[in-house]
């Protein structure tokens, strides 16, 4: 494959799932700066893959496996280096970009972002309609498991919900 292929293939795939790299992103960072960063990190991860995509799945079940992957490590590195850096400043969380911010939206993503790792990107992939064995694939984990988490990132959310 030439770097022409692989760019026009990624570019194509950025612009088919630009929804999966932004969803990850907002849930696994909320200052816009590290947002950045981890869509950079992602992207270059994923043009990094282009040629090593054999057409054994879904564009979109790739994408969210690399960018998954991409995003827990970069949260573990982040979280490690704000562990010795603790005058740091406290972490404002993201608001929309729209006019008028949805409130549900952004207590939502502040609850994602909330959860360990393998919940949040569950709970990502839940949302965007993937069944139990497509998520158990891309997580690594049992079917059976992936139903048990869900039910109770459900009641998580349920419960938090009754809060406000």
């Amino acid at each position: 494959m030439t770097n022409s292929q692989q760019q026009q293939i990624f570019e194509s795939w950025l612009q088919e799932h630009k929804g999966i790299f932004f969803k990850i992103v907002r849930s696994y960072s909320a200052v816009p700066q590290d947002q950045e960063d981890l869509f950079q990190e992602i992207a270059v991860n994923v043009w990094k893959s282009v040629p090593n995509f054999r057409n054994n799945c879904a564009v979109s079940t790739w994408i969210y496996r690399i960018a998954l992957n991409r995003a827990v490590k970069w949260s573990l590195k982040v979280r490690k280096q704000q562990e010795r850096e603790s005058d740091e400043e406290a972490i404002k969380v993201l608001q929309p970009i729209e006019e008028k911010p949805d409130e549900r939206l952004a207590w939502l993503y502040e609850q994602i972002h909330k959860l360990d790792e393998v919940d949040r990107s569950l709970c990502l992939l839940l949302l965007d309609g993937f069944s139990y064995k497509e998520m158990a694939s891309i997580v690594g984990i049992s079917e059976s498991y992936v139903g048990v988490k869900i039910n109770r990132i459900k009641k998580h959310l349920t419960e938090q919900s009754k809060k406000m």
